[in-house]
């Protein structure tokens, strides 16, 4: 089963939205859900404070102005 990365951090609504995004989307694709706070890591802080909530699918990055349902669907069913 592959691994779907959500940087984040808290308190974040976007982040919210794209974990409650992410939840769903488990009903209908294998995949286990790794939530990764960036304030809790230096090297996750630097990297991706400006662009979170983050999603790495596979290969694929997407920040947060990139995140929404079809995109999410497109990268899962590529990845089949």
């Amino acid at each position: 089963m592959r691994n779907v990365i959500l940087y984040t951090k808290n308190p974040c609504s976007l982040c919210d939205e794209a974990k409650m995004m992410l939840e769903l989307l488990q009903k209908d694709y294998s995949f286990n859900l790794i939530e990764r706070d960036i304030e809790t890591n230096d090297e996750w802080m630097e990297r991706y404070h400006l662009l979170i909530p983050c999603v790495i699918i596979g290969e694929e990055s997407f920040d947060g102005s990139q995140i929404d349902w079809d995109t999410l669907v497109r990268a899962l069913q590529n990845g089949e």
